[in-house]
């Protein structure tokens, strides 16, 4: 019988070198997953096992929420519904002194509240907003740092399909979590704010202020009328339902795929084109989450039958540290990670592993799933390699360097780390709203 640190060795190893490699996520996991069932189950009983357990794996009703979101967000981009709403916030913005700045974040949280697409809310505000950002004078730390946090609160704030494939993965409670995150995410925004706020104060030449033309109220009300209002039945369509307990997250996703397909129908632009690119486009990245998904159950269930998850428990909890070290441990891994990875690998990777340490603890998991949510994002914003960066470098104007785009992102990589802390000292942020709906 082997010792677990060397199945985890036989196994995370070669899948690691199989995504260096470049072999796409879902495939590694598949090759990782036959092999090591084949060695370490038996042979091809093992192999039959992992072929059950995918199907298995896939066919889960959880799993629902992830198309309906998808179908969201490409519905939202497609509709141009999002570009009216940046336009209603123009008008709201005023003569601001970093307008655009907070434009960046606001638009950041409503896009997150109606999407959950963080790489999308990038390429959409991106384009966008730099372009105008630069003409105005605004120097890169404000053009191209709001843009790369705020819009990363699409995994913090609901929908978010990466909440949904943790609750999967860690086999917890996906209404808790959506619940659970809303707060940490507008507590991320509030220090984005804050941080933009202070700075473009004690350095004023980093966001011109810039004449801009008057507004009428009665044209800012109308805009708000009808480009926002409508927006907030939409996001009751998600969270209000599940909130009160009138639907489940999967029929929540549903009502907010209708909602929004209905709201692009109200404003006269659901054409069979709209239509056609907002179901083609959620398939596409709904059948590579499943994929990516079924590889990773089973990939858990092989450590856990070999008795290597709970080897690595025990190691874990007989350290000389305590169970907050610990805790803080596990997010700095997943944000050093994120340098080099994407989210989902990430997520499928470690929380087979952690989880278990969590229960053992008698931590709350969903306060913990909050604080994993921000590491998440936290490293996919952090340099050398983290995706939003590169993302962020296709929409910068021409001449932007990766060097400008990773100062850019450290202060907001900073508010992260300080929203991680809060939430580790406060769990009542995460664990009162919760509490307070499941009573």
């Amino acid at each position: 019988m082997l010792e677990w640190y060397s199945v985890i060795a036989l196994v995370v190893g070669p899948l690691l070198v199989l995504m260096i490699l470049g072999l796409p996520v879902a495939f590694s996991f598949l090759a990782v997953n036959i092999v090591g069932s084949y060695i370490l189950l038996g042979g091809m009983s093992g192999v039959r096992q992992v072929v059950m357990n995918t199907i298995d794996s896939v066919s889960s009703f959880t799993l629902v929420p992830v198309a309906l979101f998808m179908i969201m967000g490409e519905g939202m981009f497609q509709s141009r519904i999002a570009i009216d709403l940046m336009d209603t916030l123009d008008k709201w913005f005023g003569r601001l002194r970093g307008r655009l700045a907070f434009m960046a974040v606001g638009g950041g949280v409503l896009f997150s509240s109606l999407t959950g697409n963080s790489m999308g809310a990038i390429a959409l505000l991106g384009s966008s907003l730099v372009p105008e950002m630069e003409k105005r004078g605004y120097k890169k730390p404000m053009t191209l740092g709001p843009i790369l946090g705020s819009a990363g609160l699409a995994i913090m704030i609901p929908p978010s399909s990466l909440a949904v494939v943790l609750g999967v993965v860690a086999e917890l409670s996906i209404g808790r979590i959506l619940i659970g995150i809303i707060v940490p995410g507008l507590l991320m925004a509030v220090l984005y704010t804050l941080y933009i706020y202070v700075r473009v104060t004690l350095e004023p030449d980093l966001a011109p202020s810039f004449d801009v033309e008057p507004v009428p109220m009665s044209e800012k009300l109308h805009a708000t009328a009808v480009n926002i209002l409508p927006l907030g039945l939409v996001v009751f369509s998600v969270v209000g339902v599940i909130f009160l307990g009138w639907a489940t997250p999967s029929e929540a996703a549903a009502t907010g795929a209708f909602a929004t397909l209905a709201l692009a129908a109200m404003k006269r632009r659901l054409t069979w084109n709209v239509f056609s690119k907002s179901i083609l486009g959620s398939a596409n990245i709904s059948v590579m989450v499943l994929l990516i998904v079924s590889g990773a159950v089973t990939f858990t269930q092989l450590l856990a039958f070999t008795g290597a998850t709970f080897g690595m428990v025990d190691a874990i909890i007989s350290l000389d540290i305590g169970p907050g070290a610990i805790v803080l441990t596990m997010l700095g891994a997943v944000i050093f990670l994120g340098m080099f990875m994407g989210p989902l690998p990430i997520m499928l990777i470690t929380l087979p592993i952690f989880i278990p340490v969590i229960l053992e603890f008698g931590f709350d998991p969903i306060w913990f799933a909050a604080m994993y949510l921000v590491a998440i994002e936290t490293g996919s914003t952090s340099p050398p390699l983290g995706g939003a960066l590169f993302v962020m470098k296709a929409v910068a104007p021409k001449g932007t360097t990766m060097n400008e785009i990773y100062r850019a992102a450290t202060p907001f990589i900073i508010c992260d780390l300080a929203a991680i802390l809060i939430l580790f000292f406060v769990p009542q942020l995460v664990t009162f709203p919760v509490e307070y709906m499941f009573r």
